[in-house]
């Protein structure tokens, strides 16, 4: 994966608790509201939140602790999670609608429903996953931003 880039507007690294459904979403509420002051489109809004929600409960789910990494530049929105986790064995089989697993105790609080990639990559412009199996995985996810003219 590609360092971060160098014309940065705007940056900030959200943690991330593994378990820790109550402050779950809480990075993507903030990265929301970041956007929103610097007048990003709703549209744009909307993809990146998404994409951040899912990418930052799939650390809650399933890692034991995660980084996320938000960055805006003059063209685009790069977010990259990097979780401590049991990692991904099968990505391509993660990445089917449905395929999720997630334990019966998740999915009755209402999580692990196996749209979280899928929804990630629908909302993004560019979307690399890298897992290794009891290491963990790691996300960079890219959402252009349009010319201003």
């Amino acid at each position: 994966m590609k360092k971060m880039p160098d014309n940065v507007i705007f940056r900030q690294r959200f943690k991330i608790k593994g378990g820790d459904f109550i402050n779950g979403g809480d990075a993507s509420i903030r990265i929301g509201d970041i956007l929103k002051e610097v007048g990003i489109d709703p549209d744009i809004i909307l993809r990146v939140t998404v994409a951040a929600y899912e990418a930052e409960m799939n650390v809650v789910i399933y890692a034991q602790r995660g980084t996320m990494d938000f960055c805006i530049t003059n063209d685009k929105v790069l977010i990259k999670v990097e979780d401590e986790g049991r990692g991904i064995e099968d990505i391509e089989l993660a990445m089917q609608d449905g395929y999720s697993t997630a334990s019966e105790e998740i999915r009755e609080m209402g999580f692990g429903a196996g749209m979280g990639l899928p929804n990630i990559k629908e909302n993004a412009d560019a979307f690399n996953i890298s897992s290794q199996v009891g290491k963990g995985t790691k996300l960079e996810i890219i959402i252009n931003l349009p010319d201003k003219k």
